[in-house]
């Protein structure tokens, strides 16, 4: 559905985008990540034909972004990072006018309009001046202007931000519904959401492809797939958390605190091995009381950041930010 062949995008002597390579399927959610001036956000301009290329190619639906942008731009619903809205306008008025624009016609529009209220949830502000609404509702009209055509591809640039709590699990959930039927590339900062949402990931640094694959996979190429216990404890003297030293399956013993009578220890174990049962087992034969237990593995969060550090060279300075030279650009 979107594939992109050694794209390039610079400003002036700083490349923004530095040929990158990925391709993206049919009804897949993807996840693209990375730090603040990675090249995020020039990639998607670039994607959604608000930019132009250095260099590469890049087809979405078989076609080519810089050969036939119009035919591209009607089947991508693009949410910016920072949505540009009419605040004058009222959010029915606003979306009937953004679905004219892309070409739904007037005997549908009514419906289209009324059915991307109802899935971003703004129903009850549609007859309200967009300026005069909360940043979320914004970010939420924003969300609708980008579905109200039912294009096939939804590319999303920090889709979640000015949101509550709340609201970002309601959006999370409608991206989910919506990967069901649609392609949908998706950028933020809120790495659990990612977690939580996309089937794969793309990680970016320094207008590079840093790492790319399902989170477990990223997490078996950083050297983090193991499973970690957190422990807390009380007794067993200096020494006695050494008593998880003999678990089969425990790699490591760390002490996180061990001020006053309660000790936190964290135990590293090989991914996938459930090993709390023997850990219990364990901390009763050595005379230790377990006051909290709680296993997981690493965080896509521990993931990006051991992929992005280690892309950093201290013998190296690293470039301008990109992007904050893409703005500075004439």
């Amino acid at each position: 559905m979107i594939k992109v062949e050694h794209l390039t995008k610079k400003y002036a002597a700083v490349a923004a985008v530095d040929g990158i390579s990925f391709e993206i399927a049919e009804r897949e959610i993807v996840g693209f990540l990375g730090p603040n001036g990675a090249g995020k956000s020039t990639t998607l301009k670039v994607l959604t034909g608000y930019h132009a290329a250095s260099g590469g190619r890049v087809t979405i639906g078989g076609k080519d972004v810089f050969a036939e942008p119009e035919s591209v731009k009607k089947m991508i619903g693009y949410l910016p990072e920072n949505v540009p809205l009419y605040p004058e306008m009222r959010v029915r008025e606003y979306l009937h006018y953004r679905a004219g624009l892309k070409g739904v016609g007037r005997k549908r529009r009514e419906a289209a309009v009324d059915g991307a209220m109802g899935r971003c949830r703004i129903d009850g502000v549609a007859d309200r001046i967009i300026g005069q609404l909360s940043k979320g509702y914004r970010q939420r009209v924003g969300l609708a202007d980008a579905l109200v055509a039912d294009p096939p591809i939804l590319i999303l640039d920090e889709p979640t931000i000015g949101l509550d709590p709340g609201q970002i699990r309601e959006v999370r959930e409608l991206i989910r519904e919506l990967g069901k039927e649609r392609t949908v590339l998706l950028s933020s900062h809120i790495l659990p959401e990612v977690e939580a949402v996309c089937s794969r990931v793309l990680i970016i640094n320094r207008g590079r492809i840093a790492g790319s694959g399902r989170p477990d996979e990223l997490r078996a190429a950083a050297g983090q797939n193991e499973t970690i216990i957190d422990l807390e404890i009380r007794d067993g003297g200096e020494d006695g958390h050494r008593v998880f030293e003999a678990v089969d399956g425990i790699t490591a013993v760390d002490i996180e605190q061990g001020d006053g009578p309660v000790r936190r220890i964290r135990l590293r174990g090989e991914g996938g091995r459930d090993v709390r049962e023997a850990v219990f087992d364990a901390a009763v034969a050595g005379g230790l009381k377990i006051l909290s237990m709680g296993q997981r593995s690493h965080s896509l969060e521990d993931v990006f950041v051991d992929i992005v550090t280690r892309e950093e060279t201290p013998d190296e300075p690293a470039p301008p930010p990109a992007e904050a030279a893409a703005q500075e650009a004439p």
